[in-house]
């Protein structure tokens, strides 16, 4: 199969390469998507791949990759959309977290469905260090060669220099205070983990609610300066400041969502902030909603008292 072309036409992909780096982005823990999530991935890697990049349309992605049938609608069952979106973040978080130095970058325009493929920062690096040393002059090597042992011969004498002059200098100058430790500031943040959110009533709905929620709670809270996320399932890692478990629970009850959040300090179990939050979908869209109060939950966070040096969200 050809490599596949960008669409700026300057650099061209391999397709083993795109599907090696599809299966290790599916395989890390650091890409939070969903099991179908995973499979929208893989389903419009692989048509793009195979030259249907311009068929990708909501509709025939809900009929393979989510089991509608011919009935579905767009504008009524926005699974499709909300899916991407999700995706996009996920994908954000990956490359952000532990693939900056992947050789291939997957990313999902806005507006479409189709993926774009570009080279890392991986590439860009042995790019610059295997590019073509530049041509010397060959009638300039007798000069450097008759200026090299000047030249070593003036910085052995400076560095001797520099052995008699710095005692000297350190004799007659004051003592300074040790610089203050690096890490210092680090322990002055807390860390928070951000635990799935509960999704109750057993509707997919509301699964997907509380998984979005949670991807963007992440992304929000990763903007504050003075806080240190962490992932789910890594409650074992060490931290230098305080820790907080970020914990929640969903339930959409027809066309109202019906939310709990609150926060808990990991070292007594104390609940330091708790609110609750309802909203009508029939006026916002769930990806409108996630982002609203995701946003709303990480400043009230950010500019909580119990959070031990915490500023401002930005």
């Amino acid at each position: 199969m050809a490599p596949v072309e960008e669409e700026d036409g300057q650099a061209r992909q391999d397709p083993a390469s795109i599907r090696a780096q599809l299966d290790r982005i599916l395989a890390s823990s650091e890409f939070l998507a969903s099991e179908r999530g995973r499979r929208f991935l893989h389903y419009i890697v692989e048509q793009t791949l195979e030259g249907h990049g311009e068929q990708l349309k909501a509709f025939a992605i809900a009929q393979a990759v989510f089991g509608r049938d011919a009935s579905f609608d767009g504008q009524n069952d926005p699974v499709v959309r909300i899916e991407a979106g999700r995706i996009r973040r996920a994908l954000e978080r990956y490359y952000l977290v532990s693939g900056s130095n992947d050789p291939i970058n997957i990313t999902i325009p806005k507006g479409g469905y189709a993926p774009h493929f570009s080279g890392g920062e991986a590439a860009s690096n042995t790019g610059e260090t295997t590019a073509a040393p530049s041509r010397e002059n060959p009638r300039r090597r007798p000069h450097r060669d008759l200026l090299l042992p000047v030249a070593v011969a003036a910085l052995i004498g400076a560095a001797a220099a520099l052995v008699l002059i710095r005692p000297l200098a350190s004799y007659f100058s004051t003592p300074q205070a040790p610089p203050a430790s690096a890490a210092s500031p680090a322990k002055s943040k807390a860390t928070i983990i951000v635990e799935p959110f509960a999704a109750l009533g057993g509707t997919d709905r509301g699964a997907d609610f509380a998984k979005g929620l949670a991807d963007q709670l992440i992304a929000k809270l990763m903007k504050v300066d003075s806080l240190v996320v962490l992932a789910p399932g890594r409650s074992g890692v060490a931290t230098l400041g305080s820790l907080f478990n970020l914990q929640g629970s969903a339930l959409i009850d027809g066309t109202v969502l019906h939310l709990q959040v609150r926060l808990i300090n990991g070292a007594d179990g104390a609940v330091v902030w708790a609110n609750q939050y309802d909203r009508d979908l029939r006026i916002q869209t769930i990806l409108d909603v996630e982002d609203e109060i995701a946003a709303q939950i990480a400043m009230e966070i950010s500019r909580s008292r119990k959070l031990s040096a915490t500023g401002p969200f930005p």
